[in-house]
């Protein structure tokens, strides 16, 4: 299958380095960067979810895309969680793996333009800053969203609640962000997937990999988690972030 594998994809342009084991696609990743991991869930040793786990320290920027052959969503939102982009389930078609992987690289070419965009905006306040006699130049004003104690920098992926930092996964980060971008609106877990993961998603599916999000964020930033007051569920229709307090 690995064989298979790197024939089509070097069929379809990409540069492909094959590992035998997840031991072995680590050290690889040690070696040298790679854009895009295709990574199977079950293999001997090392299994897909510690790999993923190892390979998002070694390279965060390396999107990881999970092959599966457990029909069962809770493998798939495991891998997620762990910080995979996608997830394919066996058998596949070879389309639907070309697709995946098409997708995870245009993700990431948006990540990394924006962290270009980023440094190119940072290094120009920097100069109008040193210029002589200028007036300091203030952050872009979409950088902060500050919404009932909790503040989030867009820029630096830094969250606090009550000046208290919020250890938040990027997914965490983003799917707060964008609630609060939409304070007191409904968002449907399509929406949600389509917006922090950047595909989309059935609403099946949706559900239930946002609702795992939205649990873990609610035991970060919520007072009581089984009662919370930030992140609103309505029921059949998606999630909000409420603008008042009850």
């Amino acid at each position: 299958m690995r064989e298979s594998l790197e024939e089509i994809l070097e069929l379809e342009g990409f540069q492909v380095a094959m590992a035998e084991s997840g031991e072995a696609a680590l050290d690889l990743l040690r070696q040298a960067p790679f854009d895009l991991l295709l990574l199977d869930l079950k293999m001997k040793g090392m299994d897909g979810l510690q790999v993923t786990e190892a390979a998002r320290q070694l390279s965060p920027e390396t999107v990881i895309i999970m092959l599966t052959a457990h029909g069962t969503m809770e493998s798939a939102i495991s891998a997620m969680r762990r910080g995979a982009f996608d997830y394919v389930l066996k058998p596949a078609s070879v389309s639907e793996i070309i697709a995946a992987v098409q997708r995870g690289l245009s993700h990431r070419a948006q990540m990394l333009r924006q962290h270009d965009l980023v440094g190119l905006m940072q290094r120009a306040i920097h100069e109008l800053q040193s210029a002589a006699g200028a007036e300091p130049v203030q952050p872009p004003s979409d950088r902060f969203i500050r919404l009932r104690g909790i503040n989030l920098d867009m820029q630096r992926h830094i969250a606090s609640a009550q000046d208290q930092l919020l250890d938040l996964t990027l997914t965490e980060f983003k799917m707060l962000a964008y609630l609060m971008e939409h304070p007191d609106q409904v968002i449907s877990p399509r929406e949600l997937v389509s917006a922090v993961q950047g595909y989309d998603a059935d609403e099946h599916e949706a559900r239930a990999i946002v609702r795992v999000h939205i649990r873990r964020l609610r035991q970060k930033i919520e007072p009581d988690p089984d009662q919370p007051q930030y992140v609103l569920n309505v029921r059949g229709v998606g999630y909000l972030f409420a603008a008042t307090g009850q």
